[in-house]
């Protein structure tokens, strides 16, 4: 027995059936395999994009490790180049005779050090007062010294109230230990 004539469906009526059962299939097919593969090549596709980004990043704090680490490094030879006995207040006060500013330091303040993973910083808060121009240049010319591993952290500069041509300085000079 036929399928077609147990259901004795006119041609019109078999048309419906077979669009009915067509569209019922490509819903089927759309919501069970189309969708799904769409939504998951989307999740890929972010999740891929956000692996890149973390992949940059990592890449970024990677070089900027490497760079930290070389730092750390020539800090490490600058530091063990200098003499055993090495004093940032000394050797301030050492450059100061040299320049001939020492007759113009008003104060001179060691700070704490703050302890770093190999290393602490060693910072002197130091006031100079009726300095010439000329005088701080060659100063801090003698100071600032990539070979002890010393620089300037913080620095203020004014003229003196009484007379123009002298200033009145504070600065926060700074190095590293073991």
């Amino acid at each position: 027995m036929d399928f077609r004539t147990r259901l004795k469906l006119t041609k019109h009526e078999r048309y419906y059936v077979s669009a009915g059962t067509v569209l019922v299939i490509l819903i089927i097919i759309f919501q069970f395999v189309l969708f799904p593969f769409l939504g998951e090549k989307r999740k890929v596709k972010r999740s891929i994009h956000a692996k890149e980004q973390t992949l940059k990043e990592l890449i970024s704090l990677s070089s900027e490790y490497m760079a930290l680490k070389e730092n750390s490094v020539d800090i490490e030879k600058a530091i063990a180049g200098r003499p055993g006995n090495f004093t940032l207040f000394s050797f301030l006060e050492k450059q100061a005779g040299r320049s001939g500013v020492k007759p113009n330091i008003k104060y001179m303040k060691p700070s704490t050090s703050i302890n770093r993973e190999s290393y602490s910083e060693s910072t002197v808060e130091m006031k100079l007062e009726n300095v010439t121009l000329e005088q701080l240049v060659e100063y801090l010319y003698l100071v600032e010294s990539p070979d002890n591993l010393v620089g300037i952290k913080r620095i203020s500069i004014k003229q003196s109230r009484g007379s123009p041509e002298y200033l009145t300085v504070l600065m926060q000079l700074i190095t590293y230990i073991k």
